[in-house]
C-alpha cells in the first residue's frame, strides 16, 4: 500500500500555468504507475494522466494534451502534474492515484488515492 497526499492547488487566472505534486512516504512508490485525476462541480471523476513506473512513458487523456506535463521523481517519491494555458473549465478537485496497471484511465483499475487538492481557473 502506498500513502499520496496532493498540494499545489490554487486559485490561477486563466490562461496561467500551475504545478502539482503528489507525494508518497513510502519508497514502493517506485513500484507502482501513477496518474492525475480530476473532479469538477456536479461532474464525475475524470482521467487526466498516467506516468510509467520509471517516468519513461506518459499516458495523457484528451483534456490534457498539449497542456498538461506528468512527471515523477522516484529519488523524492514524489510525482507531478504541470499545467499550462488553464482554463476556466480546468477547475477541478484534483487527484492523484497509484495502480499495478500501465497504461490505464479506468479509476477502478486504482487502489490508492490521496485527498484531493482543489484547482481554480479565474475567467
Amino acid at each position: 500500500q502506498v500513502q499520496l497526499v496532493e498540494s499545489g492547488g490554487g486559485t490561477v487566472p486563466a490562461g496561467g500555468s500551475l504545478r502539482l505534486s503528489c507525494a508518497a512516504s513510502e519508497s514502493t512508490f517506485k513500484d507502482y504507475p501513477v496518474a492525475w485525476f480530476r473532479q469538477a462541480p456536479g461532474k464525475e471523476r475524470s482521467f487526466v494522466a498516467q506516468v510509467d513506473y520509471h517516468g519513461d512513458a506518459t499516458y495523457v487523456g484528451n483534456a490534457a494534451k498539449g497542456r498538461f506535463t506528468i512527471s515523477r521523481d522516484n529519488a523524492k517519491n514524489t510525482a507531478f502534474l504541470h499545467m499550462t494555458s488553464l482554463k476556466p473549465e480546468d477547475t477541478a478537485v484534483y487527484y492523484c492515484a497509484a495502480t499495478r496497471k500501465y497504461p490505464t484511465s479506468n479509476a477502478q483499475n486504482y487502489f490508492s488515492w490521496g485527498q484531493g487538492t482543489l484547482v481554480t481557473v479565474s475567467s
